[in-house]
């Protein structure tokens, strides 16, 4: 089984008049590669995945893979009618990639038993390895400690996207050594990636990304007085790009650079000014 590790970078997916913009979406690709990022992930919620339809999905997913290699490619599966479920979890088997991230069924809020139940029939199902998204605050459900822990012993679950709110979970999970623990929520990637986690799946690291890449290098070589230092001079731009709606400031800024239009679907709506004239002026600081 492969070790997820080091940086991810959840894609925002390109738009432009309503379609997926294709080339934006390449050359994102190209630019995070030359980065040094460890992977990415297409189709989890920063890439506005439920705006998509599955086929739109799947032509992300074989996009993506023109660029970046199947074994740095993760790609998000979720959904609550576990038929359909499964029918996209075929099809994004066919092609080569590292792992699926794979949520709680979000809204209805199952039991604990209910949720072991369907992870482990998904990973029943997988011929690649399944990294567990705990995110409550998008699926209104908490994957507990005891549930995580029983999962891990499944050989398809090798890792875990946490966002759980806990960090005694957190720390519970590296503690154990049974999980991958890839931090989710980035404001608190220095602090996970102190205490054992293996790396992270940062919304926030399109921009900057090398300074990510190099803030995992400063923690695995325990030169941690330069890990908090690129840390906290990152921090202020991670706020930046959550304080709106996530993709919205993200795709703002990485208009500024010509990446890609600043176009969100619905229900999502561009950031508000305020937010843009933040993001501006800190890129232009930061630039000087």
């Amino acid at each position: 089984m492969p070790s997820f590790s080091g940086i991810w970078v959840p894609l925002v997916t390109p738009f432009h008049q309503g379609e997926i913009d294709f080339p934006a979406l390449r050359k994102l690709c190209v630019h995070l590669l030359k980065q040094g990022v460890d992977g990415v992930v297409v189709c989890g919620t920063t890439g506005e995945s439920p705006m998509l339809t599955k086929d739109e999905q799947l032509q992300v997913l074989d996009t993506v893979l023109e660029i970046v290699p199947g074994s740095q490619v993760m790609m998000g599966l979720s959904g609550t009618h576990l038929p359909t479920v499964r029918a996209m979890q075929d099809a994004i088997q066919q092609r080569p990639i590292a792992g699926v991230l794979l949520p709680a069924p979000y809204y209805i809020r199952p039991s604990q038993a209910a949720l072991s139940a369907w992870f482990t029939e998904l990973a029943n199902h997988s011929s690649v390895p399944i990294v567990l998204y705990n995110v409550p605050y998008r699926t209104g459900i908490h994957l507990e400690l005891a549930t995580l822990r029983e999962l891990a012993a499944h050989p398809r679950i090798v890792a875990v996207k946490d966002c759980g709110g806990s960090w005694d979970l957190t720390l519970s999970l590296i503690a154990d050594g049974q999980l991958d623990v890839l931090c989710g929520e980035d404001a608190q990637i220095l602090a996970t990636l102190s205490h054992g986690g293996t790396g992270a799946i940062a919304a926030s690291s399109h921009l900057y990304t090398d300074e990510f890449v190099r803030l995992v290098k400063e923690v695995k070589s325990s030169d941690l007085a330069a890990a908090r230092q690129t840390f906290f001079k990152l921090l202020p731009m991670i706020r930046l790009m959550f304080s709106a709606p996530n993709p919205a400031a993200i795709k703002y800024a990485l208009s500024l650079s010509g990446m890609m239009h600043n176009e969100l679907r619905a229900p999502l709506l561009p950031a508000p000014e305020s937010v843009e004239r933040a993001v501006r002026d800190h890129l232009n600081q930061h630039s000087r």
